[in-house]
C-alpha cells in the first residue's frame, strides 16, 4: 500500500532532525551569556552532533547539509567563512572512512574516537585561524575548547541516542 501524503511527510521531518538538531546546536553556542570571553572556550557542539549522526545516521547528514550547517556556523560566530565548513567536513570525511570501525562498538569506542577526531578538529582550526591571519595563535583556548566539547559528548550523545530511538525508524 502507498503512504498517504501526511505519512510520506512525517518521514521526511523525522529524516530532517539530525540536521535541525545540529542547526539547533548552532543556535544554542552563540546564544549570548554575558560573560567576557566564554565564547572562546564553550565546546562547539554542532561538532559533536556531526560526529554522532555521521556513525549513527549518515545518510541524513548529507555532506551538503553539513557544509552549510558550517556556514552558518561560520555566518553566527564571526568565523573566516568556510573555516567550520571545512572542519565539519574534514570530521564527518574521517568517521565515514571509519564507519564499519564505528559501527557496533561501544560508547567509550565512539568517545575516544570523538577524542582523537576533535584533536585533529581542534588543530586544523587553529591551523587555519593561524593561516588566515598570518600570525601564530596561542591554541590555549583551542585546547580548553577542545576539552570542553569532548567533556561534553557523552551527554549529547545519550540525548541523541534516545532522540533515535523515539523519533528515527530502523532502517
Amino acid at each position: 500500500m502507498r503512504p498517504t501524503f501526511w505519512q510520506r511527510l512525517d518521514a521526511f521531518a523525522r529524516n530532517l532532525t539530525p540536521v535541525a538538531l545540529t542547526l539547533v546546536l548552532v543556535i544554542l553556542n552563540v546564544v549570548p551569556t554575558h560573560i567576557p570571553g566564554i565564547a572562546r572556550v564553550l565546546p562547539v557542539l554542532p561538532l559533536i552532533s556531526v560526529f554522532y549522526w555521521s556513525i549513527h545516521r549518515p545518510h541524513l547528514v548529507p555532506a551538503p547539509a553539513v557544509f552549510l550547517i558550517g556556514l552558518f556556523q561560520d555566518g553566527l560566530t564571526g568565523a573566516p567563512m568556510g573555516l567550520h565548513a571545512l572542519i565539519f567536513l574534514a570530521v564527518q570525511g574521517v568517521v565515514l572512512f571509519q564507519h564499519k570501525f564505528f559501527m557496533g562498538k561501544s560508547f567509550l569506542v565512539h568517545w575516544l574516537g570523538f577524542g582523537l577526531v576533535g584533536a585533529g578538529a581542534a588543530a586544523l582550526s587553529w591551523a587555519l585561524l593561524s593561516a588566515f591571519h598570518v600570525t601564530l595563535f596561542a591554541a590555549d583556548a583551542i585546547v580548553f575548547q577542545y576539552i570542553m566539547t569532548v567533556a561534553a559528548f557523552p551527554l549529547f550523545a545519550f540525548i541523541f541516542s534516545r532522540w533515535q530511538q523515539a523519533f528515527l525508524k530502523l532502517d
